[in-house]
Order: C-alpha cells, then sequence, then structure tokens
C-alpha cells in the first residue's frame, strides 16, 4: 500500500494513489498539482548516511582524501530541512557545484533497541525516495559533513508516498535513477550499498533508540551532477515512487 500527507483547504490530510491524482481519506480526487504535498509520514529524528556506496566514494575519492572507512559515516538533519514532492529547493547565490542525491529512505515503526541484524527488518513501516542536497562549495573532508552542506532549508525532499514494508520483500533490491530536466545522470541500484539496510538499523540501534518515524537516509551512488536554478530534478526508485521538485534562487 502506498500512502502521502498532503495539504488542502487548510487542511492535512492523508491520501492514495488514483488515476487522476490523489484520492483522500475522505474520497475526493484531486489533481497532483491540486495539493501541497507534505513529507509522507510525521518525521521524527533524520538519520543520513554518507558515502554509502563504494562508486560515490570514488567519485568523490580525491576531493575527501578517503577510500574506505571502518564504521558508517552518520549525520543528522533537523527539521527545517525537509520538503516534500513538487516542491522547490533554493540554490545558494554564488556557489560552484550544487548536486542531488537520490536515496532510499526507510521509516522506521516501532522502537528499535539493540537489535539483531537478521531481525532489523521487522522494524521498519516502510520506504519512500529522498533527494537530498548538497553544495560541495562548502565540504571540507568526510569527517565532518558540516552543516551548510547538508541541512539547509528546503535541502532534503521526500515522498511523495511511503510504501509499506510489506510490499518491499527486499529493499536491496531497488533500481533507482535520477532525471534532471528528463535526462537521466545518475543511475544505481540498492544492492551496491556499503552497509545494507539491515546492517545500518543493526548499528545504529547499537548505541542509539530508533523510534517509530525516524528515517534513516541510504545514501547515493554515484553520478551526481550540478543543478541550476530552474531545473526539475526527478528522482526514481523501482516500486517506490518519482519524487519531482524544481531548483529556485536563494532570494524566491
Amino acid at each position: 500500500m502506498k500512502t502521502a500527507r498532503v495539504a488542502y483547504a487548510g487542511t492535512v490530510h492523508s491520501a492514495v494513489p488514483h488515476a487522476d491524482g490523489v484520492r483522500l481519506a475522505d474520497g475526493r480526487v484531486l489533481a497532483e498539482d491540486a495539493v501541497v504535498w507534505l513529507p509522507p509520514f510525521d518525521v521524527g529524528t533524520v538519520i543520513a548516511l554518507g558515502l554509502n556506496y563504494a562508486d560515490h566514494v570514488k567519485e568523490l575519492a580525491k576531493e575527501l582524501a578517503v577510500t574506505s572507512k571502518d564504521e558508517p559515516l552518520v549525520f543528522f538533519k533537523g527539521p527545517g530541512a525537509l520538503l516534500g514532492h513538487r516542491g522547490v529547493t533554493r540554490r545558494p547565490a554564488g556557489v560552484a557545484f550544487m548536486h542531488y542525491e537520490c536515496e532510499l529512505a526507510v521509516a522506521i515503526g516501532r522502537t528499535a533497541r539493540r537489535v539483531k541484524r537478521a531481525d532489523a527488518l521487522r522494524h521498519v513501516a516502510g520506504y519512500t525516495v529522498c533527494n537530498d542536497y548538497a553544495v560541495r562549495d562548502f565540504l571540507e573532508n568526510w569527517y565532518r559533513p558540516n552543516l551548510r552542506v547538508k541541512n539547509r532549508d528546503s535541502a532534503t525532499v521526500l515522498g511523495p508516498w511511503l510504501v509499506d514494508a510489506a510490499d518491499v520483500p527486499d529493499p536491496q533490491a531497488l533500481a533507482l535513477r535520477t532525471r534532471v530536466n528528463g535526462t537521466i545522470t545518475q543511475q544505481g541500484h540498492t544492492a551496491n550499498m556499503v552497509n545494507d539496510v539491515a546492517s545500518l538499523i543493526e548499528y545504529l540501534s547499537a548505541f542509539m533508540t530508533l523510534q517509530a518515524g525516524d528515517v534513516i537516509l541510504t545514501g547515493t551512488p554515484d553520478g551526481v551532477v550540478d543543478v541550476n536554478v530552474g531545473d526539475e530534478v526527478t528522482c526514481e526508485i523501482d516500486g517506490i515512487g518519482r519524487l519531482v521538485n524544481t531548483i529556485v534562487a536563494d532570494d524566491e
């Protein structure tokens, strides 16, 4: 099952897909562009992974002077970074390189503490698509993915749908891709994660309690390119959804 959260006529509604757009819980059918899309669930802590695809590590190796790490590179994001489907992301004035990151996002469904890998996926409520923008100009090194790079307002787009975990038998069997203005610029596969979803839940829950609503952003493959004002960026994950947003100037 796929569900979404949208705002319409001053109220937040749950919604499901419909051939003509979306169907609200009260039965009304609306066009996709008639609603304001929100992140598809009430998000708690946002836990983001850096360099979790080997090809992306290679892509950034010269800049970051790193080829491998003993543990996952993890950082947090604040709620102001979050944005829904069809929203707009601001590109700061004067930066040289701002790029998208198409990622599988994992929504935790129940408390997870010291969970073993074999049991980890039982704690997942579902999956959605994430586009997690970064401003490369501000990147210092792999050990310090600083706030200006990854925690900007409107930098983290989630949606449009939360897909039930039961409908995703294997989160490591999903192809993903990014299109910029209709042209494919990034392609990858979740099988190529350095740390798979179950391993990440085991790792994180060993030292912090994961709660329902927390979300894990699992990283991106190689193929990131600079995006500019006016670009439409579409991130797709097979079976999960197609997430669209647009780049605008910082003063818009």
